[in-house]
C-alpha cells in the first residue's frame, strides 16, 4: 500500500510503498475513506510524543470500511463503515472497566502509539469496544472530521464543561478545535465568545453562531475583555489552543465557580504553564483536563449531527489527496486557512489487505 512515513522527526515524510497491514486477532484492518490532518500529527512528527517509534506512519482522524477482521472479533464484519475514537482502550484495565476507555492505561492510539491513518489501509486493535458505526447518512469526510477535533469538543463541553443553556462559553483558539467547540456550545444553548489573533478565523467563529469575538492580539488584556463582555466571566472557558498565554488567559476569564477545560495540547518546553492559582482558590474555579472520548459515548455526538443540530461538515476545509499529506502535516505550525483539511483521495485498490502489519 501506499502510505505518508517519516524516518527521523522533523524531517519531511516521504509517501512511500509499505507493506499492508494484517488484522490482530481482536481487531480489524479498515480500508482508509478519510482521515484528518490534526496539530497533534504535528507535535509526534516533530517529537514531542514518547509512544512514537521510527519509522512512522502518522493519522489518527480516521474513517472508512473495514475490509478484514481478526479471528476473535464477532461484533464487526468486512463492509461496515466505521470511524474510531483516536484514544483507544484495551478493554481490560480498571479505566476502561469504569468506562473512560479515554484515559485507558494501556491506550492504543492509531497514528502515534501504532501505525496511523496517512495511507490506503490501517490495522485497529480491540475492535470490539472501540470501533464506532457510522450512520449511512454519514459520509467519510465529514466522520473523519470528528476524529480528534470535534468528539475531544464534544465531550469537552458537554460532560467535563457539563454546558447548560444560558451559559457564557469562552473558546481560546479558533482553530479546528476551537471551532468545533463555538459550534457545539451554540447547540447546547449557550452564548459564545470566541477568541483568536486573527480576523478571518474570527469571522468563521461568528458564521458558527459565537455572539461575540475578541481579538487576541488587539487586545491588551483578553481575559478582563471576556469578563467585561459576559458581564462577571465565561461560565465555561475553553482553551483550545495549547498555549501557556491561551491557558492563563481562560483560566482568568472565568466568573466565580466557573468551569476551565484544558483541551489544547502543551507540550516540550510549554508543558507546565503558569496558572493563576490564587484566583482559582478565590472564586472556586473548577479545572478539567479533557483527553478524547470513547466510543461508547459518540451515539449522543451522532444523534446530533443525524438530526442536523450539528453540521461538522461546515469545518471541513482543503480536500487533498495523500499525495499532498506530507506538506500540510509540516505545515501545521503555521496555522495555514480555516477549517479541517482532510485527506480523501488515497488509492484505488480494492479491498483485499493482506500482508504483515505495520508496527
Amino acid at each position: 500500500m501506499q502510505a505518508v512515513l517519516y524516518r527521523e522527526f522533523q524531517t519531511r515524510p516521504e509517501l512511500v510503498s509499505v507493506p499492508d497491514p494484517a488484522p490482530p486477532g481482536d481487531g480489524v484492518v479498515v480500508r482508509v475513506g478519510a482521515t484528518g490532518v490534526c496539530r497533534s500529527d504535528w507535535h509526534g512528527w516533530m517529537g514531542h510524543d514518547p509512544d512514537i517509534t521510527l519509522p512512522h506512519v502518522p493519522g489518527h482522524e480516521l474513517a472508512g470500511t473495514v475490509v478484514e477482521v481478526g479471528r476473535h472479533v464477532r461484533a464487526w464484519q468486512v463492509g461496515d463503515r466505521v470511524t474510531v475514537p483516536f484514544v483507544s482502550g484495551c478493554g481490560r484495565c480498571p479505566e476502561c472497566r469504569s468506562g473512560n476507555q479515554q484515559v485507558c492505561e494501556r491506550q492504543f492510539q492509531p497514528g502515534f502509539t501504532h501505525w496511523g491513518s496517512f495511507a490506503e489501509y490501517v490495522a485497529l486493535h480491540h475492535a470490539e469496544g472501540n470501533l464506532v458505526r457510522l450512520p449511512d447518512t454519514l459520509d467519510f469526510v465529514t466522520a473523519a472530521s470528528l476524529g480528534c477535533r470535534f468528539a475531544t469538543s464534544f465531550r469537552a463541553l458537554a460532560l467535563q464543561g457539563r454546558v447548560r443553556g444560558g451559559e457564557w462559553v469562552a473558546v481560546h483558539g479558533c482553530g479546528g478545535v476551537g471551532l468545533s467547540a463555538v459550534m457545539i456550545a451554540v447547540a447546547l444553548g449557550a452564548g459564545v465568545i470566541a477568541v483568536d489573533i486573527d480576523d478571518g478565523k474570527l469571522r468563521l467563529a461568528r458564521d458558527l453562531g459565537a455572539t461575540l469575538t475578541v481579538n487576541g492580539r488587539e487586545t491588551p488584556d483578553v481575559a478582563g475583555a471576556v469578563r467585561d463582555l459576559t458581564g462577571g466571566g465565561a461560565h465555561v472557558s475553553l482553551d483550545a489552543l495549547g498555549h501557556p498565554e491561551t491557558c492563563a488567559n481562560s483560566v482568568a476569564s472565568l466568573r466565580t465557580r466557573g468551569r476551565h477545560v484544558q483541551v489544547g495540547l502543551l507540550l516540550a518546553g510549554q508543558r507546565h504553564p503558569p496558572i493563576p492559582m490564587d484566583r482559582v482558590v478565590a472564586r472556586e474555579l473548577e479545572i478539567y483536563g479533557s483527553h478524547g472520548m470513547a466510543a461508547h459515548t459518540y451515539p449522543g455526538m451522532l444523534g446530533m449531527i443525524e438530526r442536523g443540530v450539528l453540521k461538522p461538515e461546515r469545518l471541513v476545509g482543503r480536500r487533498i489527496g495523500l499525495e499532498d499529506a506530507a506538506d500540510a502535516l509540516v505545515e501545521m505550525d503555521r496555522f495555514p486557512g480555516p477549517g479541517v483539511t482532510v485527506v480523501d483521495r488515497l488509492g484505488t485498490r480494492g479491498a483485499g489487505a493482506t500482508g504483515v502489519p505495520g508496527r
